[in-house]
């Protein structure tokens, strides 16, 4: 063990003021108490950086964490610092003078987490330092640095295994968002910790709006969409600085609350102007993709990337800031082939596999930006997920492009990759189906198979598009030991047994647009579209904020989201009317409402703002004898598996109602039916998440508690604690 027996959760409650940890939290960190190696694959804003933290702070001697930039460790360490955590950073912009007080923390045992970059790490002075200090554990950060396979390759990383022989053996913990399969694999193998426990969450993050637009009249759309999204906070994202500074400057012109951030800044000025974004002093960062890592901003509304980045790992990574308390957030991204081009400039003095490699990422990217598939699909496949469903929350799912359903292609593509023995990637397939030539072709007399261009009345981008596609529905795979090389899954291999027909969406035609086209097409989700005040939406939050604080309850137990903005639609100003309220009803209104009344009630006589109440009663009839049935039956202490049969509904929809019934305002005690179906300790566990999260959307909350628990569970607990909390 690394540490005496402790009470985490005290730990956890007394040092970061959270209740409980969320999804794997808790089993990584006994994992690394226990002394054994970890691999953790989490998305960005799932909280990694806790499972470290606290094993830290609860171990004898320091952890060290290695750590790919400045800004990150210092945002991190200042962090602990104001939580009364003893954390330090030994990087190149301290004195002579700091890095003698560190080493002197360290040393003396009072320094429990150490931030270093990797080309500190091999320093000689700093190796002998590390070596006389008592270590914890090692934990290194974005690893996926470590692998040239990946996004953002590093070769000093290469280079831990190495440092972490010299510093002795100790548990690992290597954490990363963004890997591959492949990837992950070579991580493992160079960290040499390929029997370390795997944690791995979903990289799906269901509140985030996917959108890829074609490059035209960029500026315009931009500033219109900002415009529309008053007071929100977004990240633009820009390859270069000269960009940054362009797109800053025409933002700034249009009266938008804008800063720069690229490596060309003084780094006092970027501190300043990342610093004015967390206190929202300014909405917008326009910023290169060094800005963002570490930046713990939960409310992002938006990240809009105003050039096409470098991978998808890259591209997730980024939109990944976006969104974290569990709210919609657009991405959108703004395609061009003419970024490619520039991006394939800048790799050219690279090495041949890098070239290679980095080539591979922008196929990747281009396919991914082009595709008319269900966005979401495509980047959870790229991640090794599989899904069986489109998402409706991409614009390929809001506005989709021609479909075209077929089995004999299908077929097609399966007998090639088989009939080439499965060592072959997509270009080559396609080039088999279109009976092209090249080397491997004629090398391996591949012209004589049967299938050789067969396949000749489409274009390669057609079958290109349906390979891609055949991967997202699991039909094909990538081989993680060649690299680039694509084989049958045991899906695909049971599909050429039992073949049917599949439908498949044409890509996007991004030529021949006019930015006349571009500019006139809404852009991000529909949340724009919303006709509420702006003004008092911001007041009211404000005033639940103050609520929140002084019951001690989340925000949303108060009122949720969307009873805001009704009210800042509507103004409601007596008991009656805010009663009327979706998600309010009288409960709420006797508890938290005079507040609110009065608020929109100063509003409406300063703006001199008429109000109509003319339809007060939005339920039928027969939805409010539903209702009342069902308070009579839950007094009576009756099973909702009966109260289904009699009214012959499933438990989906008489939680449905139970929920409706709930948010108007009514107590309702399920705990009868709840102690039958839900242990103590699985209860305790999603209230105290629901007493911390920022959202009680069950969707974010599947995700963060994990697939330990059902969508039926979380939203029984749901109603207990609104019940007993809000209502």
């Amino acid at each position: 063990m690394l540490a005496v027996e402790v009470n985490l959760r005290k730990k956890l409650k007394e040092i970061f003021g959270y209740q409980s940890f969320r999804g794997i939290q808790e089993d990584i960190i006994q994992n690394i108490l226990a002394g054994n190696d970890s691999f953790v694959l989490m998305p960005t804003g799932a909280g990694k950086s806790l499972c470290y933290q606290l094993p830290a702070i609860v171990s004898e001697g320091t952890a060290i964490v290695i750590s790919p930039l400045i800004a990150l460790m210092k945002n991190q360490v200042d962090q602990l610092n104001a939580l009364g955590v003893n954390a330090q950073f030994l990087n190149s912009t301290l004195s002579k003078a700091e890095m003698t007080k560190v080493r002197k923390s360290v040393l003396a045992g009072e320094t429990k987490l150490l931030y270093v970059a990797p080309e500190s790490l091999t320093k000689e002075n700093n190796l002998e330092f590390l070596q006389k200090a008592n270590l914890s554990f090692l934990a290194i950060d974005e690893a996926h640095c470590i692998s040239e396979w990946g996004h953002d390759f590093r070769p000093e990383y290469r280079r831990i295994r190495y440092i972490m022989e010299i510093l002795g053996e100790m548990p690992i913990i290597a954490l990363t968002a963004t890997a591959t399969p492949k990837v992950q694999l070579d991580i493992q193998k160079n960290l040499m910790i390929e029997h370390a426990t795997v944690f791995s969450t979903s990289f799906n993050r269901p509140n985030l709006y996917y959108e890829v637009r074609p490059k035209a009249a960029v500026k315009k759309q931009i500033v219109k969409y900002i415009k529309s999204r008053k007071n929100e906070s977004g990240i633009i994202y820009c390859l270069s600085r000269k960009k940054v500074e362009e797109v800053y400057e025409f933002l700034k012109v249009n009266d938008i609350k804008a800063l720069p951030y690229h490596a060309g800044l003084d780094s006092q000025v970027r501190m300043q102007n990342q610093d004015a974004f967390l206190s929202e002093e300014a909405d917008v960062i326009v910023a290169t993709i060094a800005f963002g890592m570490g930046i713990d901003k939960p409310d992002v509304r938006f990240v809009i990337h105003y050039d096409t980045p470098k991978s998808l790992e890259g591209y997730y990574q980024e939109t990944g800031r976006s969104g974290r308390d569990g709210l919609e957030a657009d991405c959108i991204m703004f395609y061009s082939p003419h970024d490619l081009v520039k991006l394939e400039k800048f790799n050219k003095d690279k090495s041949v596999t890098e070239r290679d490699n980095a080539r591979h990422l922008l196929q990747e990217m281009s396919a991914y930006a082009t595709s008319g598939m269900c966005r979401r699909r495509i980047l959870l496949s790229y991640f090794g997920e599989t899904v069986d469903k489109d998402c409706g929350f991409c614009n390929n799912c809001k506005v989709p492009t021609e479909k075209f359903t077929t089995k004999e292609q299908v077929l097609w593509v399966l007998e090639a990759v088989m009939k080439t023995e499965q060592r072959f990637g997509i270009n080559h397939i396609v080039d088999v189906l279109r009976g092209e030539r090249n080397g491997y072709i004629n090398t391996y007399e591949q012209d004589k198979l049967d299938i050789y261009g067969k396949g000749k009345e489409f274009t390669g981008a057609h079958w290109t598009s349906v390979m891609r596609q055949m991967m997202v529905y699991n039909l094909l795979e990538k081989d993680a030991e060649v690299f680039g090389a694509v084989r049958l899954s045991p899906k695909g291999l049971d599909y050429v047994q039992d073949p049917y027909a599949l439908t498949f969406s044409k890509d996007h035609d991004y030529e021949n647009l006019t930015e006349q086209d571009e500019e006139d097409k809404d852009i991000g989700s529909t949340r724009d579209g919303q006709a509420f005040d702006k003004v008092l939406l911001d007041m009211l939050k404000e005033l639940r904020r103050k609520t929140a604080k002084q019951t001690g309850y989340p925000p949303y137990a108060i009122f949720q989201e969307f009873s805001l903005e009704e009210m800042a639609t509507t103004y409601p100003t007596t008991e009656e009317e805010l009663a009327q309220i979706n998600g309010v009803g009288p409960g709420k209104v006797k508890r938290y409402g005079m507040p609110f009344i009065e608020l929109i009630k100063k509003y409406v006589k300063e703006n001199d703002i008429e109000t109509v109440w003319d339809v007060v009663v939005k339920s039928t009839a027969s939805k409010s004898k539903l209702k009342i049935f069902v308070i009579q039956q839950i007094d009576r202490k009756v099973d909702l598996e009966d109260i289904c049969e009699v009214k012959n509904m499933s438990i989906s929809e008489l939680l449905d109602t139970i929920e409706s019934i709930c948010y108007s305002g009514t107590r309702l005690n399920l705990d009868y039916y709840i102690e039958q179906v839900i242990d103590e300790d699985r209860q305790q566990e999603i209230y105290e998440y629901f007493m911390t999260a920022e959202s009680d959307n069950i969707q974010v909350a599947l995700v963060d508690l994990g697939d330990d628990y059902s969508e039926e569970e979380l939203r029984l607990m749901r109603i207990k604690f609104l019940s007993e909390i809000a209502n």
